[in-house]
């Protein structure tokens, strides 16, 4: 799991980044998403006992230090999904997308190229659906 929230990390990071500048108010929506949405979604603890969604806020604060350059992130991201299907279930993939528009719309609303990569997350995450039975009705 801790990979997973470090490619979510990523992936946020490259939402507030887009227009080149990350803004406070993106920060806070992060923050008060991972609390209230992340952190009860499932269990799993790092090697300090601290919750695993964590993860998502580090590796971003960590970006935001470095002046990382978004790169290759989406392609990443989707590899990454590709390797672990069973990670993306609706409901996660309903939530990363949410994260993200939310994080966009934070400040002064979606701009262009927060919307392009927000495009290019939701064709990521709905293709190839893990099968479930709710899919094949």
């Amino acid at each position: 799991m801790i990979h997973f929230y470090q490619q979510l990390g990523r992936v946020f990071y490259s939402i507030a980044s887009a227009d080149k500048v990350v803004r406070k108010e993106e920060i806070k929506k992060l923050n008060e998403i991972i609390k209230k949405h992340w952190l009860p979604l499932e269990d799993s603890l790092n090697e300090f006992g601290d919750d695993t969604a964590y993860q998502i806020e580090i590796v971003f604060d960590w970006l935001m230090e470095n002046d990382w350059i978004i790169g290759e992130v989406m392609s990443d991201f989707k590899n990454f999904k590709k390797e672990h299907p069973h990670l993306f279930t609706s409901k996660v993939n309903s939530l990363i997308l949410k994260t993200a528009r939310s994080i966009a719309d934070s400040f002064s609303g979606i701009n262009k190229s927060e919307q392009v990569l927000i495009n290019e997350l939701a064709e990521i995450l709905i293709q190839e659906q893990p099968l479930t039975s709710k899919n094949l009705s």
